[in-house]
């Protein structure tokens, strides 16, 4: 079981993710709705894993992971998103990005990839 902050700026999709996260055994600690709120949640709940919106108002979330990782390198991320654009994606993983899910959520997709990353 992993401790995860969702972060999305979309109730609904806060709430899919809940959803899936908890029915895989995780536990949800935190949500956040932007990326500002997201690098302050971290500092606060240190999840074991986060998964992050990249399109939010405030603060993106490639941005936000930026700014995870700099502060806490070891940071565990999964993006999340709509638009599966080839650059943002890599953008995304050069900035740490652990993994990368496309919206909408499949569940087995979505606890494939927290496996995979709570296991690396």
């Amino acid at each position: 079981m992993a401790a995860i902050m969702i972060v999305d700026d979309t109730a609904f999709m806060r709430g899919m993710l809940r959803d899936i996260l908890e029915r895989g055994g995780h536990q949800v600690v935190c949500e956040a709705t932007n990326g500002e709120e997201a690098v302050r949640s971290f500092i606060t709940y240190k999840p074991d894993l986060v998964t992050m919106d990249i399109t939010m108002p405030y603060m993106d979330g490639v941005d936000a992971l930026k700014e995870i990782v700099v502060r806490h390198p070891s940071a565990k991320v999964v993006m999340c998103s709509a638009v599966g654009h080839q650059p943002i994606i890599i953008e995304a993983v050069q900035a740490g990005a652990k993994d990368f899910i496309l919206k909408p959520f499949r569940p087995e997709r979505v606890l494939a990839a927290i496996d995979k990353v709570m296991c690396s």
